[in-house]
């Protein structure tokens, strides 16, 4: 698929991401590439693509400083926050293969992180001293995190990045280890080399017609699919603006979410099925006073069953404060299964059918963009 339209008068990388974070660090140092709220409202903490660039060769070069670590598998315990995504692309650009996981919580124990552990065997973890340190207690039970090296990101100094050495990446080489969430039985592993994440970033970008223009916002856990290939990665290849906060603001305050896209004037963002329901459910009118969401043209919905009154109710209750997506946005599906993902959208239109008036979900395919209804008569439900 050809991307130069959307990256023009920049250039589509079509190795992997550690080229890309390289090529925005030159073309654009000074431009901001995350900004993550603290506090979910208006705590910012910000990163240039230089200053994240230059953190990521840093952290590659302490692990490089181990010896030969291509290949080696890092866990990522990470708090949502900047940290984890200096830690994700350092060991990218050490060659390692980033394990992502969330981080023990208090006084709890750490089966999850156990299994996880045991079956991708890390020789190095990666996070902040304040996770390091709460986690001495409980590592008594954890053989494999007490062999680790445990390294504390943060204190990483960046005058390293000057020692960096380029692992000469291939497509084939992995990137990450993706862990199910264990929820119904141990977690299993998913393997995904810099080409499946490049492919994948490929076809986002082409399908949500994302470019550097574009304004992306996210909430969603950065150790699951959708919150770290859509919500973070995908902004980092295209090079567009990223704002994102912990999954806990959104569910403590689902406003927070809409505030948000208004002050930034995001034009993607997006969630699970419930995430819209938590929205119209919650939120009430004097929350949405000030509100502005004529900014957004994308709204993705996906990782879970989707369904259409769900779409219905939130277009219905935002559209007097710029949602009006009944003809303009588009709400995309994440479709999976173990060999290919692809994403199809439904547009929301208003008519006269068999049955009555009613407002009916249109596919979208969009590698051939084009509106197809697949089944005429079968609903979303």
């Amino acid at each position: 698929m050809n991307l130069d339209r959307l990256f023009a008068p920049y250039k589509p990388i079509e190795t992997h991401l550690v080229d890309s974070l390289e090529y925005w660090g030159k073309e654009r140092p000074e431009q901001v590439a995350y900004t993550f709220l603290v506090d979910g409202e208006e705590d910012e903490l910000q990163i240039t693509y230089a200053e994240l660039r230059d953190s990521a060769r840093a952290i590659a070069a302490q692990l490089q400083e181990s010896g030969s670590v291509k290949g080696e598998r890092v866990l990522l315990l990470y708090h949502p926050g900047m940290e984890f995504i200096k830690g994700f692309l350092g060991c990218l650009f050490a060659g390692a293969i980033a394990v992502p996981a969330y981080p023990p919580r208090r006084n709890r124990k750490m089966n999850r992180i156990d299994s996880i552990a045991d079956d991708a065997k890390p020789k190095f973890v990666f996070a902040t001293r304040d996770v390091i340190d709460r986690s001495e207690h409980i590592l008594e039970d954890s053989p494999r995190l007490q062999s680790a090296e445990w390294i504390a990101t943060e204190e990483v100094p960046v005058e390293k990045s000057t020692v960096w050495k380029n692992p000469d990446i291939q497509k084939d080489d992995l990137a990450f280890l993706q862990y199910t969430s264990g929820s119904t039985g141990t977690p299993k592993g998913v393997m995904i080399s810099h080409g499946n994440m490049l492919a994948n970033l490929q076809m986002i970008t082409y399908a949500f017609d994302l470019s550097w223009k574009s304004r992306g916002l996210s909430w969603l856990p950065a150790y699951h699919d959708m919150g770290l290939i859509g919500g973070l990665l995908a902004p980092l290849y295209t090079s567009c603006f990223c704002v994102f906060m912990s999954p806990m603001a959104f569910l403590q305050k689902p406003i927070r979410w809409l505030k948000a896209i208004s002050r930034y004037s995001i034009t993607i963002s997006g969630g699970p099925n419930f995430a819209y329901d938590l929205c119209s459910q919650q939120i009430t009118e004097e929350q949405m006073k000030g509100l502005n969401l004529s900014s957004w043209c994308l709204a993705y919905n996906g990782a879970e069953p989707i369904r259409s009154s769900t779409l219905g109710d939130f277009s219905r209750k935002f559209e007097e404060v710029g949602f009006n997506s009944i003809e303009h946005k588009l709400l995309l599906i994440w479709e999976r299964s173990s060999t290919f993902r692809a994403m199809i959208g439904y547009k929301l239109v208003s008519g006269q059918y068999p049955y009555g008036k009613q407002t009916r979900l249109l596919p979208y395919v969009p590698l051939l963009e084009q509106w197809i209804p697949l089944i005429e008569l079968q609903w979303l439900r």
